[in-house]
């Protein structure tokens, strides 16, 4: 803008009523926001070529939707810094560093609706599109003394409109006490380090559980967990050091050093936060403890709303 034309804009502001102010701030709010995005969006799609065919040769072409367009000179393909991510053909992207916030305070679908003034369908679907990549990261090898315990949630199919039983209140409990079909078992392993990896399992065996951590524990890992039968045959089959610590008699650790408060107050902590739903469909639990483990990832400090837009859009 010229500068003429900018005290021409100046000039007219006096003239403004409160309602009109009202209205311009609130779209500079949304231009910031959107600038914020788009940049952090930008810097991302900079990390690589083209993601059609893979070639580093591109060159810019045009801009469409607020984002800089490229034209791969190996495929003729274009394409933007969102394209093959699951943010692509999302809108109004001036409001997804809020979305971030919304989603590092564990807002429900609801709250989520109002603070960004949107559909709950589009909180919704922003919810899911926003953690189907961190949903995927975990730790990949536990090293040292590793702890693991199972947590059961209770199976839901909550959107659902035929179910093979008669239906429950949301977040309610199961039609007989004690764990059965109606639950599904997860797995929590977690090294003295803080990595962390968690397992839906198809059902609670040996098998499954051998399954989930074989790839994930060294070789000389030292193996502690609640005294439970399964575990303790996994650990075995697996070839692992195994300590285990008899909780229901009341023993919490073992030579100073064997015990499993880590991995237990992770799960508690998964537990009082996941509550706030009110029960989570069973087809989304993954991208749920996902979502929960990159909060406990980022700490007491809290997870910058930047740094999760990213992680959103490249790992």
């Amino acid at each position: 803008m010229r500068q003429r034309d900018m005290k021409r804009l100046k000039t007219m502001l006096v003239t403004l009523t409160l309602s009109q102010r009202r209205e311009l701030m609130s779209e500079l709010e949304a231009t910031e926001g959107r600038a914020a995005s788009v940049g952090i969006i930008e810097d991302q799609g900079r990390q690589g070529g083209c993601p059609h065919c893979g070639n580093q040769k591109v060159v810019r072409n045009g801009n469409a939707d607020g984002l800089q367009r490229y034209k791969c000179r190996e495929c003729g393909r274009t394409f933007n810094a969102l394209t093959g991510t699951p943010l692509a053909r999302l809108r109004q992207k001036g409001k997804w560093l809020d979305q971030a916030e919304v989603l590092r305070d564990g807002a429900t679908i609801t709250q989520a609706a109002a603070r960004l003034n949107v559909a709950r369908s589009t909180a919704f679907r922003w919810r899911h599109r926003f953690m189907a990549l961190p949903k995927t990261v975990q730790a990949q090898a536990l090293r040292g003394i590793a702890e693991a315990d199972e947590t059961f949630f209770l199976r839901s199919n909550k959107g659902q409109r035929k179910l093979d039983r008669k239906p429950r209140k949301r977040g309610g409990s199961a039609s007989k006490r004690g764990l059965s079909k109606e639950h599904v078992p997860v797995l929590v392993a977690r090294d003295r380090s803080g990595g962390t990896a968690d397992f839906i399992l198809k059902a609670d065996g040996k098998a499954n559980i051998i399954a989930a951590l074989k790839p994930i524990l060294a070789s000389d890992a030292i193996l502690c967990t609640d005294g439970s039968s399964m575990l303790a045959a996994a650990a075995k089959a697996i070839g692992v050091t195994h300590r285990p610590v008899n909780v229901s008699a009341r023993q919490r650790v073992i030579a100073g050093v064997y015990h499993i408060q880590n991995v237990n107050a992770y799960d508690s902590r998964l537990k009082n936060w996941i509550r706030r739903f009110h029960g989570v469909a069973t087809k989304y639990l993954d991208s749920y403890l996902g979502w929960f483990r990159t909060i406990d990832r980022s700490g007491p400090t809290g997870l910058q709303p930047a740094s999760f837009l990213a992680s959103a859009i490249r790992l």
